[in-house]
């Protein structure tokens, strides 16, 4: 009997344990996939399919001409045709697989994406429409987000709904939305006009500002959540109060926190990639428009100069034993919205180049400077990110990246400390200390192989004039002198 009684309890554990390890194997994925509800999955754009055709840019400013002309130059204008970009797209095609380009492609040209046009890299036989990168149509067409939907529940890689417009008994009737209310002649009979609140949000563009990798659904880029969890956000200060404004409105929103009125607002959506519009620019000019060449160095100016307004430096000396022991750099984020830098901060590269020198002009101390072939010293301090794969190695491609080994960019409002030791020979009274924050889009191999890697439809010198990839254009944000006594 007391036999039968141990078993019967040694049946019970083993079917509580087999219970347990089925309720282990059924468990829900961490980043699960509806794939019936976003059918062009990796991209999580849907579109409320009908026969209403999206317009190109070019009809959209026949009576939009001003906003025209403001996009037309804008990054969302060249997102499809940056070589940059195809080459990335090409590497990751090849890497990867063909699925995997719809979810680039979701957020470089949503309409070529969804209508079937775009099949992967490069630019042979496309429409102006999908070449248009983030056109007029796309973001006046957006109807709704999915950001609480998505295998992530926060935005991500083009989480947006696109209407263009809707089948009704008397036929096709286009529907253009807008962030207020229209007057009775909007439109003009070409289209219907909405008043759409979600204009008036940063959600409209945390879709595609929210880069996830493509299956792992790690951040590859999170710049709507950096401004999200920042202090703008919480005096509502949005994305389009600083990017679709111009410099002088973006410092005073950025400095004072105050809402732009609405009659600053501008098609602009300027940001930080000078190295697109000034390669573009040089396109443009070669191709005989000098009025689009205009337009795109007007785009690298005020580039260059929101990377000058948005950063500052202090420099303070640290003394021990009544001399001179190290230097202290504060790096301070003054205005961006977002971290300092943002969107692939393991591509982009912003480090501090630091110089001592003596009264007689001697280094004494020097820290950051590239070296003869472009590349970041090991030693320099910057602050960008360095990404791992799976394996938890280096990584830098994006479709390899699932988490950050490190993460080095700066907050909104915020600064990172950095010291510099140094030894001052006996005699010396004063020293003079140069600090200099600089930027650049990518390390110059990184740029070699993108660009060295685009589709062969896309022929670097017939359209841009490079024979070669020349050294990338280094920005300095901010450049600093300090006299520093070695004694207190």
């Amino acid at each position: 009997m007391k036999q039968r009684s141990t078993l019967l309890v040694l049946l019970a554990v083993v079917a509580a344990l087999l219970s347990a390890a089925g309720a282990v194997q059924a468990r829900s994925p961490v980043f699960d996939v509806d794939k019936e509800f976003y059918p062009y999955y990796p991209s999580l754009i849907k579109w409320n399919k009908s026969t209403v055709p999206f317009n190109a840019p070019e009809v959209c400013g026949s009576c939009h001409e001003q906003q025209f002309n403001e996009w037309n130059g804008s990054v969302h204008s060249l997102a499809f045709r940056d070589p940059i970009y195809q080459g990335e797209l090409n590497k990751a095609v090849k890497a990867v697989g063909h699925g995997i380009s719809r979810q680039c492609e979701g957020c470089h040209s949503p309409v070529g994406m969804v209508t079937g046009e775009i099949k992967g890299p490069g630019f042979q036989g496309l429409s102006s429409m999908a070449m248009a990168g983030v056109s007029c149509d796309v973001c006046h067409s957006i109807s709704g987000v999915t950001h609480w939907q998505t295998p992530s529940h926060e935005p991500e890689n083009g989480s947006f709904i696109l209407t263009p417009g809707v089948e009704t008994a008397n036929g096709q009737v286009l529907v253009k939305r807008g962030p207020f209310k229209p007057s009775s002649e909007c439109g003009g009979g070409f289209h219907q006009c909405e008043e759409s609140d979600l204009h008036l949000r940063a959600d409209l563009c945390a879709s595609c500002h929210q880069v996830y990798h493509y299956d792992a659904h790690f951040p590859i880029e999170a710049t709507y959540l950096e401004w999200k969890h920042g202090p703008y956000a919480q005096k509502s200060i949005l994305c389009q109060d600083c990017h679709m404004v111009d410099l002088d409105t973006f410092k005073r929103s950025a400095d004072q926190l105050v809402i732009p009125d609405r009659k600053e607002y501008r098609h602009y959506f300027n940001g930080a990639n000078f190295l697109l519009t000034y390669l573009a620019a040089g396109a443009a000019k070669k191709a005989g428009d000098e009025d689009l060449a205009k337009n795109l160095m007007r785009q690298y100016e005020m580039a260059v100069q929101r990377l000058k307004m948005a950063a500052d430096l202090e420099v303070t000396p640290v003394y021990r034993n009544g001399r001179l022991a190290e230097l202290m750099v504060r790096v301070k984020n003054i205005r961006a919205g977002h971290n300092l830098p943002t969107s692939l901060t393991n591509v982009r590269q912003m480090w501090l180049e630091v110089t001592a020198r003596d009264e007689r002009g001697t280094v004494l101390m020097t820290s950051g400077t590239l070296n003869p072939d472009g590349s970041l010293p090991a030693e320099a301090r910057s602050f960008t990110s360095d990404g791992m794969g799976n394996d938890f190695h280096f990584a830098i491609d994006p479709w390899v990246v699932t988490a950050f080994s490190k993460h080095e960019t700066i907050p909104p409002r915020g600064w990172k400390d950095v010291h510099y030791g140094i030894q001052v020979p006996e005699g010396v009274g004063r020293i003079t200390v140069e600090a200099k924050l600089r930027f650049r889009q990518a390390d110059q191999k990184v740029a070699e192989a993108l660009l060295g890697a685009v589709p062969s439809d896309i022929n670097l010198e017939q359209i841009y004039g490079l024979k070669s990839v020349p050294p990338l254009p280094v920005v300095d944000m901010v450049v600093k002198q300090e006299t520093v006594k070695t004694v207190p």
